[in-house]
Protein backbone atom coordinates (compact mmCIF):
# COMPACT_ATOMS: atom_id res chain seq x y z
CA UNK A 1 0.00 0.00 0.00
CA UNK A 2 2.93 2.39 0.34
CA UNK A 3 4.10 1.95 -2.54
CA UNK A 4 1.38 2.33 -4.43
CA UNK A 5 0.58 5.67 -2.25
CA UNK A 6 4.28 7.05 -3.46
CA UNK A 7 3.40 5.70 -7.58
CA UNK A 8 0.33 7.97 -6.77
CA UNK A 9 1.94 10.71 -5.31
CA UNK A 10 4.69 10.57 -8.28
CA UNK A 11 1.93 10.50 -10.81
CA UNK A 12 -0.13 13.19 -9.38
CA UNK A 13 3.51 15.77 -9.02
CA UNK A 14 4.17 14.54 -12.85
CA UNK A 15 0.97 15.71 -13.93
CA UNK A 16 0.65 19.32 -12.05
CA UNK A 17 1.37 22.00 -13.95
CA UNK A 18 2.39 25.76 -12.97
CA UNK A 19 1.00 28.64 -14.60
CA UNK A 20 2.73 31.83 -14.72
CA UNK A 21 0.46 34.71 -14.57
CA UNK A 22 -0.36 38.01 -13.69
CA UNK A 23 -3.13 40.01 -12.23
CA UNK A 24 -5.30 40.71 -15.04
CA UNK A 25 -4.71 37.32 -16.42
CA UNK A 26 -5.66 35.71 -13.37
CA UNK A 27 -8.87 37.64 -12.66
CA UNK A 28 -9.93 36.68 -16.45
CA UNK A 29 -9.43 33.22 -16.03
CA UNK A 30 -11.52 33.21 -12.77
CA UNK A 31 -14.38 35.51 -14.13
CA UNK A 32 -14.07 32.72 -17.09
CA UNK A 33 -13.61 28.96 -15.44
CA UNK A 34 -14.17 29.40 -12.16
CA UNK A 35 -16.88 26.87 -10.78
CA UNK A 36 -18.34 29.27 -8.53
CA UNK A 37 -19.14 31.84 -11.19
CA UNK A 38 -20.28 29.08 -13.37
CA UNK A 39 -22.77 27.83 -11.46
CA UNK A 40 -24.10 31.53 -10.62
CA UNK A 41 -24.54 31.75 -14.80
CA UNK A 42 -26.64 28.30 -14.63
CA UNK A 43 -28.81 30.04 -11.95
CA UNK A 44 -29.33 33.03 -14.17
CA UNK A 45 -30.13 31.06 -17.41
CA UNK A 46 -32.30 28.55 -15.03
CA UNK A 47 -34.14 31.54 -13.91
CA UNK A 48 -34.51 33.05 -17.53
CA UNK A 49 -35.79 29.92 -18.82
CA UNK A 50 -38.37 30.30 -15.54
CA UNK A 51 -40.02 33.09 -17.28
CA UNK A 52 -40.51 31.06 -20.69
CA UNK A 53 -42.17 28.61 -18.75
CA UNK A 54 -44.40 30.48 -16.62
CA UNK A 55 -45.52 32.51 -20.20
CA UNK A 56 -46.35 28.89 -21.97
CA UNK A 57 -49.77 28.61 -20.58
CA UNK A 58 -50.50 31.19 -23.08
CA UNK A 59 -49.54 29.76 -26.22
CA UNK A 60 -52.05 26.93 -27.26
CA UNK A 61 -51.16 23.37 -26.58
CA UNK A 62 -52.13 20.81 -28.93
CA UNK A 63 -52.51 16.83 -28.03
CA UNK A 64 -53.16 14.31 -30.39
CA UNK A 65 -53.81 10.69 -29.89
CA UNK A 66 -56.99 7.75 -30.28
CA UNK A 67 -59.15 6.68 -27.35
CA UNK A 68 -60.01 3.42 -29.35
CA UNK A 69 -61.74 1.35 -27.56
CA UNK A 70 -64.39 -2.05 -27.18
CA UNK A 71 -67.65 -0.99 -26.32
CA UNK A 72 -70.32 -3.21 -25.02
CA UNK A 73 -73.63 -1.62 -24.07
CA UNK A 74 -73.86 2.07 -24.34
CA UNK A 75 -70.61 3.51 -25.27
CA UNK A 76 -69.22 5.26 -22.72
CA UNK A 77 -66.45 7.94 -21.97
CA UNK A 78 -62.29 7.58 -22.22
CA UNK A 79 -61.03 10.85 -19.76
CA UNK A 80 -64.14 12.49 -20.38
CA UNK A 81 -64.04 11.61 -24.51
CA UNK A 82 -66.00 9.61 -26.47
CA UNK A 83 -64.25 6.54 -27.56
CA UNK A 84 -62.54 7.54 -30.94
CA UNK A 85 -60.21 6.58 -33.58
CA UNK A 86 -58.44 9.72 -33.72
CA UNK A 87 -58.70 12.78 -31.57
CA UNK A 88 -57.21 15.87 -31.08
CA UNK A 89 -57.23 19.01 -28.05
CA UNK A 90 -55.90 22.59 -27.67
CA UNK A 91 -55.58 23.92 -24.52
CA UNK A 92 -54.90 28.34 -23.84
CA UNK A 93 -55.07 30.48 -20.90
CA UNK A 94 -57.13 33.50 -22.23
CA UNK A 95 -57.53 35.34 -18.71
CA UNK A 96 -55.66 34.30 -15.97
CA UNK A 97 -54.48 37.05 -13.62
CA UNK A 98 -52.56 34.41 -11.32
CA UNK A 99 -50.76 33.11 -13.91
CA UNK A 100 -50.13 36.82 -15.32
CA UNK A 101 -48.54 37.39 -11.76
CA UNK A 102 -46.14 34.33 -11.89
CA UNK A 103 -44.77 35.62 -14.92
CA UNK A 104 -44.48 39.04 -13.68
CA UNK A 105 -42.41 37.30 -10.70
CA UNK A 106 -40.67 34.78 -12.99
CA UNK A 107 -39.45 38.16 -15.01
CA UNK A 108 -38.55 39.36 -11.30
CA UNK A 109 -36.36 36.64 -10.06
CA UNK A 110 -34.56 36.06 -13.36
CA UNK A 111 -33.45 39.85 -13.04
CA UNK A 112 -32.53 39.38 -9.60
CA UNK A 113 -30.83 36.04 -10.62
CA UNK A 114 -28.50 38.28 -12.73
CA UNK A 115 -27.93 40.65 -9.94
CA UNK A 116 -26.86 37.73 -7.95
CA UNK A 117 -24.65 36.29 -10.78
CA UNK A 118 -22.89 39.59 -11.13
CA UNK A 119 -22.59 39.81 -6.78
CA UNK A 120 -20.99 36.37 -7.22
CA UNK A 121 -18.94 37.57 -10.56
CA UNK A 122 -17.21 40.02 -8.20
CA UNK A 123 -16.47 38.77 -5.14
CA UNK A 124 -14.51 35.84 -7.24
CA UNK A 125 -12.58 39.10 -8.72
CA UNK A 126 -11.73 40.28 -5.50
CA UNK A 127 -11.01 36.64 -3.79
CA UNK A 128 -8.71 36.36 -6.91
CA UNK A 129 -7.07 39.65 -6.24
CA UNK A 130 -6.51 38.89 -2.22
CA UNK A 131 -4.97 35.68 -3.18
CA UNK A 132 -2.47 37.07 -5.68
CA UNK A 133 -1.63 39.64 -3.35
CA UNK A 134 -1.08 37.29 -0.58
CA UNK A 135 0.94 34.93 -2.82
CA UNK A 136 2.51 37.77 -4.35
CA UNK A 137 3.57 38.86 -0.75
CA UNK A 138 4.45 35.51 1.07
CA UNK A 139 6.56 34.91 -2.33
CA UNK A 140 8.47 38.12 -1.78
CA UNK A 141 8.51 37.78 1.63
CA UNK A 142 10.07 34.14 1.57
CA UNK A 143 12.83 35.46 -1.15
CA UNK A 144 13.81 37.76 2.03
CA UNK A 145 13.99 35.41 4.17
CA UNK A 146 16.36 33.34 2.19
CA UNK A 147 18.80 36.24 2.42
CA UNK A 148 18.34 36.44 5.92
CA UNK A 149 19.04 32.89 6.03
CA UNK A 150 22.22 33.06 3.74
CA UNK A 151 23.72 35.71 6.09
CA UNK A 152 23.11 34.51 9.00
CA UNK A 153 24.77 31.41 7.96
CA UNK A 154 27.90 33.72 6.81
CA UNK A 155 27.27 35.73 10.24
CA UNK A 156 27.36 31.86 12.51
CA UNK A 157 30.54 31.09 10.39
CA UNK A 158 32.73 34.49 10.85
CA UNK A 159 31.66 34.04 14.78
CA UNK A 160 33.11 30.11 14.98
CA UNK A 161 35.79 31.59 13.72
CA UNK A 162 36.17 34.12 15.84
CA UNK A 163 35.71 31.98 19.03
CA UNK A 164 38.18 28.89 17.73
CA UNK A 165 40.52 31.91 17.83
CA UNK A 166 39.71 32.59 21.23
CA UNK A 167 38.44 36.32 20.21
CA UNK A 168 34.67 35.68 20.88
CA UNK A 169 32.48 34.13 23.45
CA UNK A 170 31.05 31.05 23.14
CA UNK A 171 27.79 31.92 23.91
CA UNK A 172 28.02 34.62 21.23
CA UNK A 173 28.54 31.28 18.60
CA UNK A 174 25.17 29.90 20.08
CA UNK A 175 23.56 32.85 20.19
CA UNK A 176 23.92 33.74 16.20
CA UNK A 177 22.85 29.76 15.98
CA UNK A 178 19.84 30.74 17.73
CA UNK A 179 19.16 33.46 14.77
CA UNK A 180 19.60 31.18 12.09
CA UNK A 181 17.65 28.45 13.37
CA UNK A 182 14.38 30.79 14.12
CA UNK A 183 15.25 32.44 10.71
CA UNK A 184 15.31 28.91 8.87
CA UNK A 185 12.07 28.48 10.36
CA UNK A 186 10.06 31.51 9.79
CA UNK A 187 11.63 30.42 5.98
CA UNK A 188 10.04 27.63 6.19
CA UNK A 189 6.62 28.83 7.06
CA UNK A 190 6.78 31.16 4.14
CA UNK A 191 7.67 28.94 1.85
CA UNK A 192 4.70 26.46 3.08
CA UNK A 193 2.32 29.85 3.13
CA UNK A 194 3.54 30.42 -0.43
CA UNK A 195 3.06 26.59 -1.87
CA UNK A 196 -0.46 26.62 -0.14
CA UNK A 197 -1.65 29.63 -1.41
CA UNK A 198 -0.34 28.76 -5.16
CA UNK A 199 -2.71 25.84 -5.05
CA UNK A 200 -5.11 27.91 -3.70
CA UNK A 201 -5.06 30.32 -6.30
CA UNK A 202 -4.70 27.59 -8.88
CA UNK A 203 -7.75 25.74 -7.46
CA UNK A 204 -9.83 29.36 -7.68
CA UNK A 205 -8.91 29.41 -11.12
CA UNK A 206 -10.37 26.97 -12.44
CA UNK A 207 -6.91 24.38 -12.75
CA UNK A 208 -6.45 21.31 -10.81
CA UNK A 209 -5.99 21.05 -7.15
CA UNK A 210 -2.23 19.73 -7.86
CA UNK A 211 -1.83 22.39 -10.26
CA UNK A 212 0.21 25.71 -8.83
CA UNK A 213 -0.22 29.74 -10.23
CA UNK A 214 2.79 31.76 -9.76
CA UNK A 215 3.02 35.28 -10.21
CA UNK A 216 4.41 37.31 -12.57
CA UNK A 217 6.85 40.00 -10.92
CA UNK A 218 5.73 43.47 -12.05
CA UNK A 219 5.35 46.32 -10.15
CA UNK A 220 1.26 46.76 -9.51
CA UNK A 221 0.15 50.75 -9.79
CA UNK A 222 -2.25 51.31 -6.89
CA UNK A 223 -5.85 51.15 -8.04
CA UNK A 224 -7.14 54.64 -8.04
CA UNK A 225 -10.63 55.36 -5.56
CA UNK A 226 -13.01 57.98 -5.03
CA UNK A 227 -11.84 61.00 -3.52
CA UNK A 228 -13.91 60.94 -0.26
CA UNK A 229 -15.44 58.49 1.86
CA UNK A 230 -18.90 60.25 1.53
CA UNK A 231 -18.66 59.92 -2.52
CA UNK A 232 -17.39 56.05 -2.26
CA UNK A 233 -20.37 55.17 0.22
CA UNK A 234 -22.84 57.15 -2.07
CA UNK A 235 -21.40 55.06 -5.47
CA UNK A 236 -21.30 52.03 -3.39
CA UNK A 237 -25.28 51.84 -2.29
CA UNK A 238 -26.25 53.06 -6.13
CA UNK A 239 -24.08 50.30 -7.85
CA UNK A 240 -24.75 47.43 -5.34
CA UNK A 241 -25.88 44.57 -6.86
CA UNK A 242 -26.40 42.92 -3.47
CA UNK A 243 -29.32 45.89 -2.80
CA UNK A 244 -30.70 45.96 -6.88
CA UNK A 245 -30.76 41.74 -6.24
CA UNK A 246 -32.36 42.23 -2.66
CA UNK A 247 -34.80 44.64 -4.11
CA UNK A 248 -35.52 42.61 -6.94
CA UNK A 249 -36.86 39.63 -5.01
CA UNK A 250 -39.08 42.03 -2.99
CA UNK A 251 -40.68 43.18 -6.17
CA UNK A 252 -40.96 39.32 -6.84
CA UNK A 253 -42.78 39.02 -3.15
CA UNK A 254 -45.04 41.57 -4.35
CA UNK A 255 -45.82 39.78 -7.55
CA UNK A 256 -46.50 36.66 -5.35
CA UNK A 257 -48.77 38.33 -3.22
CA UNK A 258 -51.05 39.76 -6.08
CA UNK A 259 -50.69 36.13 -7.59
CA UNK A 260 -52.06 34.88 -4.41
CA UNK A 261 -54.95 37.89 -4.15
CA UNK A 262 -55.72 36.85 -7.54
CA UNK A 263 -56.71 33.32 -6.95
CA UNK A 264 -60.60 35.11 -6.12
CA UNK A 265 -61.10 36.48 -9.75
CA UNK A 266 -62.55 34.01 -12.79
CA UNK A 267 -60.21 32.32 -15.33
CA UNK A 268 -61.17 32.37 -18.83
CA UNK A 269 -59.12 28.83 -21.05
CA UNK A 270 -59.62 28.44 -24.55
CA UNK A 271 -60.66 24.87 -25.39
CA UNK A 272 -61.03 22.98 -28.63
CA UNK A 273 -61.39 19.28 -29.59
CA UNK A 274 -61.71 17.06 -32.47
CA UNK A 275 -62.76 13.31 -32.71
CA UNK A 276 -63.15 11.25 -35.26
CA UNK A 277 -65.56 8.29 -34.64
CA UNK A 278 -65.59 4.49 -34.88
CA UNK A 279 -69.14 3.26 -36.40
CA UNK A 280 -68.41 0.20 -34.07
CA UNK A 281 -69.11 1.52 -31.10
CA UNK A 282 -72.81 0.91 -30.66
CA UNK A 283 -73.47 4.75 -31.22
CA UNK A 284 -76.15 4.22 -33.58
CA UNK A 285 -78.12 1.85 -31.44
CA UNK A 286 -78.49 4.91 -28.64
CA UNK A 287 -78.36 8.10 -30.86
CA UNK A 288 -80.57 9.37 -33.05
CA UNK A 289 -78.05 10.19 -35.18
CA UNK A 290 -74.88 9.96 -35.74
CA UNK A 291 -71.48 11.92 -37.28
CA UNK A 292 -68.13 10.76 -37.49
CA UNK A 293 -66.30 13.75 -37.48
CA UNK A 294 -66.68 16.34 -34.28
CA UNK A 295 -65.27 19.06 -33.56
CA UNK A 296 -66.30 21.87 -30.86
CA UNK A 297 -64.20 25.27 -29.83
CA UNK A 298 -65.38 27.44 -27.34
CA UNK A 299 -63.93 28.96 -23.72
CA UNK A 300 -64.00 27.55 -20.23
CA UNK A 301 -64.95 29.94 -17.79
CA UNK A 302 -64.45 29.18 -14.20
CA UNK A 303 -65.59 31.86 -11.17
CA UNK A 304 -64.27 30.82 -7.61
CA UNK A 305 -67.03 30.84 -4.80
CA UNK A 306 -65.26 30.20 -2.08
CA UNK A 307 -61.26 29.86 -1.88
CA UNK A 308 -60.65 28.61 1.22
CA UNK A 309 -58.55 30.04 4.02
CA UNK A 310 -54.69 28.69 2.74
CA UNK A 311 -54.83 32.09 -0.01
CA UNK A 312 -54.66 34.41 2.93
CA UNK A 313 -52.13 32.08 4.47
CA UNK A 314 -50.17 32.53 1.11
CA UNK A 315 -50.63 36.50 1.23
CA UNK A 316 -49.62 36.27 4.92
CA UNK A 317 -46.23 34.18 4.29
CA UNK A 318 -45.34 35.97 1.06
CA UNK A 319 -46.16 39.62 3.51
CA UNK A 320 -43.31 38.17 6.24
CA UNK A 321 -40.52 37.38 3.56
CA UNK A 322 -41.28 40.98 2.22
CA UNK A 323 -40.06 42.48 5.76
CA UNK A 324 -37.28 39.85 6.14
CA UNK A 325 -35.86 41.22 2.65
CA UNK A 326 -36.67 44.56 3.74
CA UNK A 327 -34.68 44.06 7.27
CA UNK A 328 -31.71 42.58 5.04
CA UNK A 329 -31.48 45.43 3.16
CA UNK A 330 -30.99 47.85 5.40
CA UNK A 331 -28.64 45.78 7.42
CA UNK A 332 -26.44 45.55 4.09
CA UNK A 333 -26.75 49.50 3.12
CA UNK A 334 -25.25 49.43 6.87
CA UNK A 335 -22.57 46.79 5.85
CA UNK A 336 -21.36 48.52 3.25
CA UNK A 337 -21.22 51.71 4.48
CA UNK A 338 -18.88 50.35 7.58
CA UNK A 339 -16.63 48.03 4.93
CA UNK A 340 -16.28 51.31 2.95
CA UNK A 341 -14.98 53.35 6.43
CA UNK A 342 -13.15 50.78 7.87
CA UNK A 343 -10.96 50.41 4.49
CA UNK A 344 -10.84 53.75 4.57
CA UNK A 345 -9.65 53.63 7.97
CA UNK A 346 -7.02 50.67 6.48
CA UNK A 347 -5.80 52.94 3.67
CA UNK A 348 -4.87 55.57 6.20
CA UNK A 349 -2.70 53.90 8.39
CA UNK A 350 -1.32 51.52 5.55
CA UNK A 351 -0.53 54.48 3.46
CA UNK A 352 1.22 56.00 6.91
CA UNK A 353 2.91 52.31 7.67
CA UNK A 354 3.79 52.43 4.13
CA UNK A 355 5.77 55.84 4.47
CA UNK A 356 7.62 54.71 7.66
CA UNK A 357 8.51 51.72 6.19
CA UNK A 358 9.80 53.36 2.87
CA UNK A 359 11.85 56.00 4.79
CA UNK A 360 13.08 52.95 7.33
CA UNK A 361 14.14 50.69 4.59
CA UNK A 362 16.55 53.88 2.57
CA UNK A 363 17.86 54.25 5.88
CA UNK A 364 18.63 50.57 6.10
CA UNK A 365 20.09 50.75 2.82
CA UNK A 366 21.85 53.90 3.45
CA UNK A 367 23.39 52.37 6.78
CA UNK A 368 24.43 49.00 4.45
CA UNK A 369 25.97 51.03 2.05
CA UNK A 370 28.18 52.66 4.88
CA UNK A 371 28.91 49.51 6.62
CA UNK A 372 30.42 47.41 2.90
CA UNK A 373 32.34 50.97 2.34
CA UNK A 374 34.05 50.78 5.92
CA UNK A 375 34.88 46.79 4.87
CA UNK A 376 36.48 47.71 1.80
CA UNK A 377 38.86 50.21 3.71
CA UNK A 378 39.33 47.43 6.49
CA UNK A 379 37.53 49.27 8.97
CA UNK A 380 34.00 46.99 9.28
CA UNK A 381 33.99 42.95 9.35
CA UNK A 382 32.10 40.20 7.36
CA UNK A 383 29.73 39.86 10.46
CA UNK A 384 29.07 43.81 10.41
CA UNK A 385 28.24 43.49 6.81
CA UNK A 386 25.67 40.49 7.12
CA UNK A 387 23.71 41.90 10.10
CA UNK A 388 23.68 45.35 8.00
CA UNK A 389 22.46 43.42 4.93
CA UNK A 390 19.80 40.77 8.17
CA UNK A 391 18.55 44.45 8.60
CA UNK A 392 17.64 45.46 5.51
CA UNK A 393 15.87 42.40 4.26
CA UNK A 394 13.65 42.56 7.96
CA UNK A 395 12.95 46.24 6.73
CA UNK A 396 11.97 45.10 2.71
CA UNK A 397 9.37 42.49 5.05
CA UNK A 398 8.10 45.23 6.88
CA UNK A 399 7.25 47.07 3.72
CA UNK A 400 5.58 44.54 1.72
CA UNK A 401 3.69 43.84 4.50
CA UNK A 402 2.66 47.62 4.53
CA UNK A 403 2.70 47.90 0.74
CA UNK A 404 -0.10 44.69 0.15
CA UNK A 405 -2.25 46.05 3.06
CA UNK A 406 -3.18 49.30 1.36
CA UNK A 407 -3.06 47.53 -1.85
CA UNK A 408 -6.12 44.91 -0.32
CA UNK A 409 -7.57 47.85 1.06
CA UNK A 410 -7.91 49.72 -2.22
CA UNK A 411 -9.33 46.54 -4.17
CA UNK A 412 -11.86 45.95 -1.29
CA UNK A 413 -13.01 49.79 -1.71
CA UNK A 414 -13.97 49.30 -5.78
CA UNK A 415 -15.49 45.60 -4.75
CA UNK A 416 -17.83 47.57 -3.07
CA UNK A 417 -18.47 50.45 -5.38
CA UNK A 418 -18.80 48.55 -8.55
CA UNK A 419 -15.49 49.37 -9.95
CA UNK A 420 -13.28 46.14 -9.05
CA UNK A 421 -13.40 44.31 -12.44
CA UNK A 422 -13.69 47.59 -14.79
CA UNK A 423 -10.34 48.71 -12.68
CA UNK A 424 -8.60 45.01 -12.58
CA UNK A 425 -9.69 44.81 -16.65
Amino acid sequence: MRRLALLLGIALSARAETYTLTLKQAVDRALAQNPEVVEARMDELKATLGVRYAQSPFTPRVDVGSGAAYTNGFPLSIEGSAPAVFEARANQYLYNMPQRYAIKQAKESARGAGFASGEKTDDIAFRVASLFIDLDRTARLADSAQKQVESLGKVLQAIQARVEEGRELAVTAQEANVNLLRARQRLIGLQSDRDYAGHNLASTLGYSAGDVVQPVEEERVAPRIPDSEEAAVQTALNASKELKRLDSNYAAKGMEIKGDKAQRLPRVDLVAQYALLSKINNYQQFFSRFERNNEEIGASIQVPVFVGTGVKALVQQAESDQQHLRAEMQAARNRISLEIHQSYLDIRKTDVARELAQADLDLARSQLSIVLAQMSEGRASLRQVEEARFNEDEKWIAFYDAQFASERARWNVLRETGELRAALQ
